[in-house]
């Protein structure tokens, strides 16, 4: 019997409930394919609210170390204070590991209930640069003595005179990150037949940042790929489409225009506005997966919060970590066991036998717990 271990994380509030009817039908689909000639070693990394428990830390070193020496994890939600206390564990995981790109795949599942027309027409893949950016969380709160000293600075060396009361924050976006998160979504589209590559920046307003951004995509492209594509004022059969598009107007094309994009690479906070906006024309976060991968390590996870106040009901949709999971099978390439659990999920929607989250807005349907959803997309692998 052939076994190879994963990490995961079980993640707060909700974490509990999504990932055991996950890890359900995750074992069920190996099973299905393999028979038992070939098994996952589920691997407990403790992070959150767990770890503090056992460890009096959040993010405990030993945890850190397990992930770098597995190589692949996933986890579930994690809380993260808002306006205080400690920063978030998901940005923390992702600068430790240098996890640069976010990948986020969104598209329609049939019979999921959406505000759209026509959801179907979405179908891209976000590439969201992770490391740098206003995420890289280079501030400080006002009337801080760092914030005060800069605030001189400002004032002293370049006349920016601004509020005493000014709570301050760095945004850096450098070429070096800029090429590799810009050749990533390239080469993705690429390996994958993708037709587009839209490069979404505020260039017009941030010059020397998202306008860089949008500067280097273009280099990047010209230096290692330019047999392979071609800009929007000469296309050519044949090749990608390379493209750009300010923040603000890329919200209305996606919504009016959808079929016109395909790959997507952004900064880091236009990427988690945009595809948490995405996901909402095809049914919301409750479906949408997520992927944190550097050159080494690949860390998936439940792209939506803890929200502590469903915890341990087994009530929530756990739609989001499985198909997470079918990220994470793709990568490590069992793409097999990938389909057969995408594949089931599709016919347990259709099924109408779906938790609370997708009942209340689909006629006919029964709630479910998310116990009893995965159980459903089980039997019909």
């Amino acid at each position: 019997m052939e076994c190879f271990k994963i990490g995961f994380i079980e993640g707060d509030g909700t974490g509990k409930d999504i990932w055991k009817a996950s890890k359900l039908v995750f074992d069920e689909a190996f099973r299905k394919v393999y028979n038992n000639s070939k098994i996952i070693e589920w691997v407990e990394l403790l992070a959150g609210v767990k770890a503090f428990k056992e460890y009096g830390d959040y993010l405990p070193q030993k945890t850190l170390d397990d992930i770098k020496f597995l190589k692949i994890a996933i986890k579930g939600p994690l809380e993260t204070p808002i306006g205080e206390g400690f920063r978030s564990l998901n940005v923390t995981l992702r600068q430790y590991f240098d996890l640069y790109a976010c990948i986020r795949p969104v598209k329609y599942y049939q019979g999921v209930p959406n505000p759209m027309k026509n959801p179907e027409k979405l179908d891209v893949v976000i590439f969201r640069e992770n490391t740098e950016d206003l995420y890289a969380g280079i501030e400080w709160s006002a009337g801080s003595k760092e914030a005060l000293m800069l605030l001189d600075f400002l004032k002293d060396k370049y006349s920016v005179d601004l509020p005493k009361d000014s709570g301050l924050g760095i945004k850096p976006i450098s070429r070096e990150k800029s090429y590799r998160i810009v050749r990533r979504a390239i080469q993705f589209a690429l390996d994958n037949r993708r037709k587009s590559v839209t490069i979404v920046h505020k260039g017009n307003i941030m010059k020397y940042t998202e306008g860089a951004f949008r500067k280097w995509g273009y280099e990047i492209a010209e230096k290692e790929f330019k047999e392979h594509i071609c800009l929007e004022k000469d296309i050519q059969q044949g090749k990608i489409i390379l493209k750009d598009r300010i923040a603000d107007a890329m919200f209305q094309q996606l919504l009016l225009r959808p079929d016109e994009y395909d790959v997507i690479v952004t900064p880091n906070l236009n990427g988690d506005y945009l595809s948490d906006a995405c996901a909402a024309q095809v049914g919301g976060l409750g479906i949408a997966p997520g992927a944190n991968i550097g050159d080494e390590i690949a860390i998936f996870e439940a792209t939506h919060g803890s929200a502590p106040k469903y915890a341990n009901l087994n009530k929530v949709n756990p739609g989001s970590l499985i198909l997470s999971g079918v990220m994470m099978f793709e990568y490590i390439g069992e793409s097999e066991v990938a389909s057969i659990i995408e594949k089931a999920f599709q016919k347990a929607i259709l099924s109408k036998k779906v938790t609370y989250d997708l009942a209340r807005q689909m006629d006919g349907a029964v709630e479910v717990s998310c116990s009893s959803f995965a159980e459903n997309v089980c039997s019909l692998m």
